[in-house]
């Protein structure tokens, strides 16, 4: 398996490249501010095929890069249906006025890339021999997503190998719930019902900061400890 994480350059949002392994087909989680670059050497030395853009939410750092890197690869863009507004209009979901400059750039215009398909809760997708099971998990954003891939068999509720946490759980903290479509109750009952069930092995690899495990959040992360 291969899986190679980076940061964007603003706001130190992760992107990452997940594939079976080099030579492969792959998936591209989270494309945020100036990533293309950085994108295309990864791809270039493990010799790895796009088939598809997964965005965990709408917030600008995790789709700025989004339509340059489907149009030029001519791939899908998935997306949770309560999200799907922000690749046209990022500044709503960001408290701004349309128009309004983001990261010191004027000027910046936003669509959707050509083909973009809706996620729902509870499904599993088959993307580049990799199965990939979506849940729901707003509090974040209404359309907050976490995806959770098994690299042994099928991928299930509460079992998975890795997660892509997004913008729902970091190591020790949790992603902001102030921003407009944010919900301190839905954060909570998503910790509750989505990340408390899974096994401690699980690797945790997040929209923003370290890499960290299930089981180490869940002794140290007050969050999750208010849960217990």
């Amino acid at each position: 398996m291969l899986i190679e994480g980076f940061p964007a350059q603003v706001a130190g949002t992760n992107c990452f490249v997940v594939a079976p392994g080099p030579g492969e087909q792959c998936v591209i989680i989270d494309p945020g501010v100036g990533v293309t670059g950085e994108l295309d050497e990864i791809i270039k030395e493990h010799r790895l095929h796009p088939v598809a853009v997964l965005l965990t939410h709408g917030h600008l750092d995790h789709t700025f890069s989004v339509l340059p890197v489907c149009q030029a690869r001519e791939v899908p863009a998935y997306i949770h249906p309560e999200d799907r507004s922000a690749l046209a209009d990022p500044w709503t979901n960001l408290g701004l006025r349309p128009g309004e400059p983001i990261y010191g750039g004027t000027g910046l215009t936003f669509a959707e890339p050509d083909d973009v398909r809706e996620l729902a809760d509870d499904t599993r997708l088959e993307l580049a021999g990799l199965g990939l099971v979506v849940r729901h998990a707003p509090g974040h954003t209404r359309g907050s997503v976490v995806f959770s891939l098994d690299l042994t068999g099928e991928p299930a509720i509460g079992i998975s190998d890795v997660l892509f946490s997004g913008d729902v759980l970091f190591a020790g903290s949790i992603g902001r719930t102030d921003l407009p479509g944010g919900s301190m109750d839905e954060m909570w009952q998503s910790l509750r019902t989505v990340i408390l069930p899974m096994a401690d092995e699980v690797i945790v690899c997040p929209g923003h900061g370290p890499q960290t495990t299930i089981g180490r959040e869940r002794l140290t992360n007050p969050f999750l400890r208010t849960l217990m």
